[in-house]
């Protein structure tokens, strides 16, 4: 049986009805290994989806955020059959404060490519799908990215100066870069959010394949000009592995080729 997005949506919707929103502004936060943070509701998430998509997809394997990485590259490899990537709570740290920007993120990957993306905020009640070639909904109707000019200075940015090399901020605050600048704190609704008009301009500089995948393809199916790239590399690539990515993106062609000019990739020397 093929995925059908209304389907994950509503599974989505009932997993975030239960699990997220009650223990919202009510939870303490574990430090992972790599400095991130993980919740009680990262697991719960994560066990419901894991049981409920082995139930209903048997033949795809899941690939979540709370796994080991080497069970992580495991379940990748099996990705002809396909694979779920999922980020049970993309936007912990927020969701741990009580900041209202955090989502659900569920991609299918098969054969190296993002095949299906949904992304649901808990909180607004909206949830944002795509299918690859089939374009990228909001509550089941179409979006597409907004675009006040085809100058930067028009433009709102997203730029998650975190992840961003210390050095190269001072060149991206110099003038006509954009009108203004914003930071979620989630990947996944910050391609959404792009994909729906926004924001305008697009940079982040370390994403995970649990953060971009359903995001990224909602975003492309939208409409939206999107690049992704290894650290310290200036040639796009679409490939699908576990090493984090720079995303550049805009919302549209012309604006994306303004935007990388004015950024200057690569971002630092690998």
């Amino acid at each position: 049986m093929s995925p059908d997005p209304i389907r994950l949506s509503a599974l989505l919707r009932e997993v975030a009805r239960t699990e997220i929103l009650p223990r919202w502004g009510r939870i303490e936060a574990d430090t992972k290994g790599d400095g991130s943070l993980v919740t009680s509701a990262d697991l719960a998430v994560q066990q419901r989806l894991t049981k409920a998509l082995a139930a209903a997809y048997p033949d795809i394997a899941l690939l979540g955020e709370e796994m080991t990485e080497a069970t992580q590259q495991q379940r990748l490899s099996q990705s002809s059959q396909g694979v779920w990537v999922l980020d049970p709570i993309d936007g912990t740290g927020n969701y741990a404060c009580g900041f209202p920007g955090f989502a659900i993120s569920l991609a299918l990957v098969r054969n190296g490519r993002v095949e299906l993306g949904v992304v649901l905020d808990p909180v607004r009640d909206e949830c944002f799908c795509a299918r690859r070639g089939g374009g990228a909904t909001l509550n089941a109707r179409p979006i597409a990215p907004f675009t006040p000019g085809q100058t930067l200075g028009d433009c709102i940015a997203m730029v998650d100066f975190k992840r961003l090399p210390p050095e190269r901020i001072p060149t991206l605050l110099r003038p006509g870069g954009f009108r203004s600048q914003r930071n979620l704190g989630t990947v996944a609704l910050e391609w959404c959010w792009l994909a729906c008009g926004r924001f305008q301009l697009y940079l982040h500089g370390g994403q995970k394949l649990w953060d971009y995948a359903a995001g990224w393809l909602i975003a492309r199916e939208a409409g939206v000009a999107a690049q992704l790239y290894r650290q310290g590399e200036t040639t796009p690539l679409e490939t699908i592995d576990l090493g984090a990515r720079v995303a550049l993106a805009a919302a549209d062609q012309v604006l994306l080729e303004h935007w990388r000019t004015f950024v200057e990739l690569p971002l630092s020397e690998t």
